[in-house]
């Protein structure tokens, strides 16, 4: 029995174990609807994006049950594998066969995974993926085929002891071909490509291959900002921070694709862990002076960066006076320092001093900031009065 879209959650895309129903008929996994309106205080139905006004959540006892049932479903012996890879690997009719073969895993143990892979499953998988970058790539069927084999191979391991899917997965073939899965595949399969590339980076995937490309960037981008799918969203910002850490070259594509002005927007309403991944991405950016000038130019820039300093979580304020730290240093402008007085970053970061008393490299930092251009945030009339003789403490 293949897993029926019915089953996944709409927000997290995992099969359901406590699914509840809202207003609008849809089903939601129970803690992902929860945080979405009493966390996130959202006001829409994340499937459909109507309008809420009942926020009722009532549990769905039949889906559950169907589920379970499911769930319940016998594994596979070894010759039943081979026959079914056989069938993948030459019938015409592929999708089908995959579908089988994806529920299987997903529901295999360690001991199920392992005969797949040993069954040479993984080449003919890839075989499968990689045919969407050459003359198929405009043919339904075979992409339809691809987006399945990339759903059964986001289930396979990535470990020391098996590299088999790691190392046919880092052919250039194989990446080209899950590149464009990553821009025009559905939802669910972009989805399990950005999983797969998730494993791949902390694998230590070189990503020389994929940054040449800012579509593919600019795919990443998208799921970055995807509220519907938090996994998906997750996913894609883990792998941006290994591919940017990794080159300046992949910096330059990633600013050429709007990656400050979507990171930037992304912050007021990130919670704890998005907001420190994003601020370390825009710290990663900053480093090249064309991501430094894409900041100092969005108008919420320097106002979104201070709001988060003091208020996130000792990780984010780090990051915000790396940031801020950059940008006064290499993009002094008259307009910079203003906006750090006006928009509270002068004030927390002296705040941050007295908070602060052990030597460390982010007071280090503040220091130096206050050193190099407190005279010239003291000429402002709206500069605190309270603060000047502090400031000038610092500065000496």
């Amino acid at each position: 029995m293949e897993i029926l879209p019915d089953f996944l959650c709409p927000i997290s895309m995992e099969l359901m174990k406590d699914p509840v129903t809202i207003s609008t008929g849809v089903s939601y996994e129970r803690k992902n609807i929860e945080k979405w309106f009493f966390t996130y205080k959202k006001k829409t139905c994340p499937a459909t994006m109507q309008s809420i006004k009942n926020f009722d959540i009532t549990p769905n006892h039949t889906l559950k049950a169907i589920i379970l049932q499911y769930s319940r479903q016998p594994s596979i012996n070894h010759d039943d594998m081979l026959c079914l890879l056989n069938t993948v690997k030459t019938s015409p009719f592929k999708v089908s066969s995959l579908k089988k073969l994806r529920s299987i895993i997903e529901k295999g143990d360690e001991i199920v995974k392992a005969d797949f892979i040993q069954s040479k499953g993984v080449e003919v998988l890839v075989e499968i993926v990689v045919q969407v970058a050459f003359e198929s790539s405009h043919d339904f069927i075979a992409f339809r085929a691809c987006e399945e084999a990339m759903g059964v191979l986001q289930n396979l391991p990535f470990s020391e002891e098996e590299k088999t899917t790691f190392d046919l997965l880092s052919k250039q073939e194989a990446m080209k071909s899950m590149a464009i899965m990553l821009q025009r595949g559905s939802a669910e399969s972009r989805l399990y490509t950005i999983t797969i590339f998730q494993k791949m980076a902390k694998s230590g995937y070189d990503w020389h291959f994929v940054i040449q490309d800012v579509d593919f960037f600019k795919a990443l981008l998208e799921m970055v900002s995807d509220e519907i799918c938090t996994k998906a969203s997750s996913c894609a910002l883990e792998v941006l921070i290994e591919i940017l850490g990794s080159s300046k070259k992949s910096r330059l594509r990633a600013i050429e694709a709007g990656a400050v002005c979507v990171l930037i927007e992304l912050l007021p309403d990130s919670n704890r862990s998005k907001c420190e991944k994003v601020l370390v991405l825009i710290k990663l950016l900053c480093e090249c002076a064309e991501g430094r000038q894409a900041l100092v130019e969005h108008g919420m820039g320097i106002p979104a960066i201070s709001k988060r300093m003091l208020h996130v979580s000792t990780t984010a304020t780090k990051m915000v006076v790396k940031i801020l730290w950059v940008i006064s240093s290499f993009h002094p402008t008259e307009r910079v320092l203003e906006e750090m007085l006006v928009y509270g970053s002068v004030k927390k970061l002296l705040v941050l001093l007295h908070i602060d008393g052990r030597s460390s490299s982010t007071k280090d930092k503040v220091i130096k900031m206050i050193k190099l251009h407190g005279n010239s945030w003291k000429r402002y009339p709206c500069f605190p009065c309270e603060l000047k003789e502090y400031m000038a403490f610092v500065s000496n």
